[in-house]
């Protein structure tokens, strides 16, 4: 019987890492869903990543709590106003109060530890460098430089036992793409949440960057965003 390479997969319960799980998964990976309760304004996107590494068949699904809110320093997780109703200028130009200073470097980290205990050598992340709000995080060379260090920092890598790669299938595709992507391999985009300031009962502000990013990727198929 043939050998199923293992994968961590990040998943925050948006568009994105949805998408990346479903690809993960389609390329033939055992997937092992990650998500973090790390003080963020609301628990709405680890009750949709659980939903998500539900209908998307993840062999696990672990939900690490850390708190940022120590450090603050976000509108995600400080006592500071979600910009709304930016233009798309905007979002191209600085980086947005919304960013969470070195999150992708300390969810990466953990999802090493986690794939060195595991045997595998693979890590996937949904960052994207097209329709994305500036996050310094989400460059190519940001996680080419992530990947060498990796290498360098395991006792596995160390030993040759493991050579870690980190896909990123998203990077260069635009949020129509990505929702086509998705589509296509059966994700339920209704299970997704990406409002950076959803209201109490959960529904979408429409208005923050990712709001609206989220509905141009849909606009341009076509389709209605089918999450509240």
């Amino acid at each position: 019987m043939p050998h199923t390479p293992k994968a961590v997969v990040l998943l925050s319960g948006g568009l994105d890492s949805a998408t990346t799980l479903a690809i993960a998964r389609a390329e033939g990976f055992e997937c092992y869903a990650l998500s973090f309760r790390y003080g963020q304004r609301h628990h709405l996107e680890t009750a949709a990543a659980a939903n998500v590494a539900r209908q998307l068949a993840a062999a696990r699904h672990v939900i690490s709590d850390i708190d940022l809110r120590l450090f603050g320093g976000s509108a995600l997780t400080d006592d500071i106003a979600v910009p709304k109703d930016r233009s798309a200028d905007d979002m191209t130009h600085g980086i947005p109060i919304t960013y969470v200073p070195a999150r992708n470097t300390i969810f990466l980290s953990f999802a090493l530890a986690w794939a060195e205990v595991l045997g595998s050598s693979d890590i996937f992340i949904g960052v994207n460098a097209i329709d994305y709000s500036g996050y310094p995080d989400c460059r190519p060379e940001y996680i080419e430089a992530y990947e060498k260090m990796a290498n360098l920092a395991t006792k596995a890598g160390i030993e040759g036992t493991q050579r870690l790669a980190i896909h990123t299938p998203l990077i260069r595709l635009t949020k129509a793409q990505i929702i086509e992507r998705g589509l296509a391999l059966g994700v339920d985009y209704s299970l997704t949440r990406s409002c950076y300031d959803p209201d109490d009962q959960g529904r979408a502000c429409g208005r923050c960057d990712s709001c609206q990013l989220r509905r141009k990727g849909f606009r341009q198929l076509g389709r209605l965003d089918p999450a509240p």
